[in-house]
């Protein structure tokens, strides 16, 4: 089995932990945000175990009866957790957030708390290169994709990293047909309640003006470079930049 990727003090001795109590008759549960990993943690960790949702408290009793270890997402759902019994069950439990603390001390020996992304800097960056190089692969392309710090998006945890990263890898491809389509969708989701032509001109003019800065150093150069007057380059940087 290959190492659960993570850099992060804080998921090594989870990880730890539970390898611990792997063949305990022990009931565990972990705790924390959505997408912040520790669902693919738990399936990576116990690939063979069932496992159950929630939701549907009835599938949970009814797989509790026929089964001694169990993974059960999104516990915090589960209607009424004073008819679950986990005595002498191995139980992994996953949950978005904590609700009722004393009830959860009586029910789990071991609680864990996954710390969001935001919290592990750490992993970011691993992860950052783990989908950069996905993408790639994925979007078959053979362009060299550099990505910027200020590109990352982790409020939403890895689910909103991961498609800031596709979003940056796709449009660093070079691609104009899949530009011009995904312009086409934003448009077709703004109208026609913002239809208006002018504040739609900087999804154009911002990225070229700053590209044309870096590339040209200077804005006469700009200018020149753009065919268009030196004033009305300065206008447009004022209002975009």
């Amino acid at each position: 089995m290959q190492n659960y990727a993570t850099r992060s003090e804080t998921v090594q001795q989870i990880i730890k932990s539970l390898n611990l109590t792997r063949t305990l008759y022990v009931s565990s549960i972990i705790i924390g945000e959505p997408w912040s990993g520790k669902r693919t943690l738990v399936r990576h960790l116990f690939p063979d175990l069932p496992t159950v949702d929630g939701h549907d408290q009835e599938a949970v009793e009814t797989l509790l009866s026929q089964t001694d270890a169990l993974i059960i997402e999104h516990y915090e759902k589960i209607p009424n957790t004073e008819r679950l019994d986990f005595e002498d069950k191995h139980i992994i439990a996953i949950a978005d957030y904590a609700g009722n603390t004393k009830i959860l001390d009586e029910t789990f020996a071991f609680i864990y708390h996954m710390p969001p992304l935001r919290e592990r800097p750490e992993d970011i960056l691993l992860y950052a290169d783990l989908y950069q190089k996905e993408a790639a692969e994925t979007l078959m392309l053979d362009t060299e994709i550099t990505l910027s710090k200020n590109v990352l998006d982790i409020r939403q945890n890895l689910r909103s990293l991961r498609a800031s990263i596709y979003r940056e890898v796709l449009l660093q491809s070079g691609d104009r047909d899949a530009l011009e389509r995904g312009l086409h969708h934003y448009f077709m989701g703004q109208m026609p309640e913002e239809a208006d032509y002018h504040r739609h001109l900087g999804l154009f003019e911002k990225p070229l003006l700053e590209a044309g800065l870096h590339v040209y150093g200077s804005q006469l150069r700009l200018a020149e470079a753009l065919g268009i007057n030196r004033n009305t380059l300065r206008k447009k940087i004022h209002a975009w930049l």
